[in-house]
């Protein structure tokens, strides 16, 4: 593995290479860094030329200038790393978070992108109706909490929310733990006081561009944990989103977090998929 950084006046992005072949992009859901998503890395470098980053705002990628960033800052220096690093589109898996952002990247920056896999995007403006308004109000929720209680008390409401399988029986790696290393645990709050501060409120705002996202649409693959329950807000995203772009949804191993739990399965899948595009 190898690491760098891409430099622009506003953020020095942080970023990770590992394997050979074509580009894949993954797009770290909640306040995961670079390395959060390392293990499903490591299970493709034997068949991609694999990139994980720090968005900016968390761990090594430093905004120059502090403050928030709406999706479509996000989306940016996504597609600015594709072109620094490759001279083709590239393969993009992104989840929760992740996922949105993929989608703004397809929307904005869709030469940059040969397939989109989004798992469960919490796309709250793809909702109808009642399900909007809770969709909102819940997120307003957490954020409530966030400001009164604190980082735990928040994630506690964001778990539930997103219905992240934190006890999965079949989960190959064991679920992410609380770092023993003071510095990593000094880091890790720092990721998710920017990711409750400024993160979760652009996911709130966000509004899909759905004309050039329909226009675009054979290029994006929605997805959906197989464990996911059918009542969770992202998995009606992801079924909202289908619907939108008149599109199949493909299910993979695990729930909301099953690129993480369940790497090797997971990859297998991510496979499959970008081989048939």
């Amino acid at each position: 593995m190898t690491n760098g950084q891409i430099q622009s006046a506003e953020v020095n992005l942080y970023y990770t290479i590992r394997g050979a072949g074509p580009m894949l992009l993954i797009l770290q859901g909640g306040a995961g860094n670079a390395d959060g998503s390392e293990d499903l890395a490591n299970q493709l470098a034997d068949r991609f030329t694999v990139v994980t980053y720090d968005r900016r705002g968390l761990s090594r990628s430093a905004p120059i200038r502090a403050g928030g960033y709406e999706i479509g800052a996000h989306a940016a220096d996504a597609a600015r790393l594709i072109a620094a690093l490759s001279d083709k589109p590239a393969f993009v898996f992104g989840a929760s978070i992740g996922a949105v952002i993929g989608l703004e990247l397809v929307a904005h920056h869709a030469a940059h992108v040969r397939t989109l896999i989004a798992h469960e995007p919490p796309v709250w403006r793809l909702l109808e109706g009642k399900a909007q308004e809770e969709a909102l109000h819940r997120h307003t929720l957490v954020l409530e909490t966030f400001q009164r209680d604190g980082i735990p008390a928040a994630m506690k409401l964001m778990v539930a929310m997103s219905g992240l399988d934190i006890n999965d029986r079949e989960a190959e790696v064991p679920a992410p733990a609380l770092a023993a290393d003071p510095r990593v645990a000094t880091q890790r709050s720092a990721d998710l006081q920017h990711f409750l501060t400024w993160d979760v409120r652009a996911v709130t705002r966000y509004q899909p561009d759905i004309t050039t996202l329909t226009a675009e649409g054979s290029i994006v693959v929605p997805a959906v944990g197989r464990t996911s329950p059918a009542t969770t807000l992202p998995y009606r995203c992801a079924l909202a989103l289908a619907a939108v772009l008149g599109a199949r949804v493909v299910e993979f191993p695990g729930g909301h977090s099953g690129y993480i739990l369940r790497p090797k399965a997971f990859a297998a899948k991510l496979d499959e998929v970008f081989r048939q595009r």
